[in-house]
């Protein structure tokens, strides 16, 4: 499936030719993509898309979804954190936590492609799910806790199936 951004326009608006995050195919790009980092940022998660041709893409963490997939939809979007195991490198943590693009819990088929493409390990799942829905009242975007489908800005009933790109 393919997610069209869905944030604030002027956010969009503010993506800039050629701010597309790395692309890491290998894990060699990874490797080089982490030793530029400074020691701070190294530990906290990244900003990622899954672009429209499978390709990882990361961006530090505090980069817009939007701008690290260049303006463009994506198949996946979240956020990463990797550590070094067996001298290897390992997702540590991921979610598809990205409000620009609202992915369903379904894009993990893309992100674990990506990072099998780029020889990077990984866990079989997210480690931090989020599920997100469209408010068919009031049409905002909610983020569903605790398995409670009510939107948070009307009180309306959330529909059980992910619809933020409808």
């Amino acid at each position: 499936m393919r997610y069209a951004y869905v944030g604030p326009p002027e956010i969009r608006a503010s993506v800039r030719p050629g701010s597309e995050g790395r692309a890491i195919r290998s894990a060699a790009d990874l490797d080089v993509w982490v030793s530029e980092r400074g020691a701070d940022e190294a530990v906290e998660p990244y900003t990622f898309v899954v672009d429209l041709n499978g390709v990882l893409r990361l961006a530090p963490r505090r980069s817009e979804h939007v701008a690290c997939a260049g303006g463009r939809a994506v198949l996946a979007a979240g956020e990463m954190a990797f550590v070094r195991v067996a001298g290897r490198w390992t997702v540590h943590e991921v979610s598809n936590h990205s409000t620009g693009y609202c992915p369903d819990l379904a894009s993990w088929a893309a992100v674990a492609h990506a990072l099998d493409l780029a020889g990077v390990a990984r866990p079989g799942r997210f480690t931090h799910e989020v599920v997100f829905r469209r408010c068919e009242g009031c049409r905002a975007c909610s983020v569903v806790r605790e398995g409670d489908f009510v939107c948070v800005f009307c009180g309306g009933e959330l529909p059980l199936e992910w619809n933020v790109g409808s």
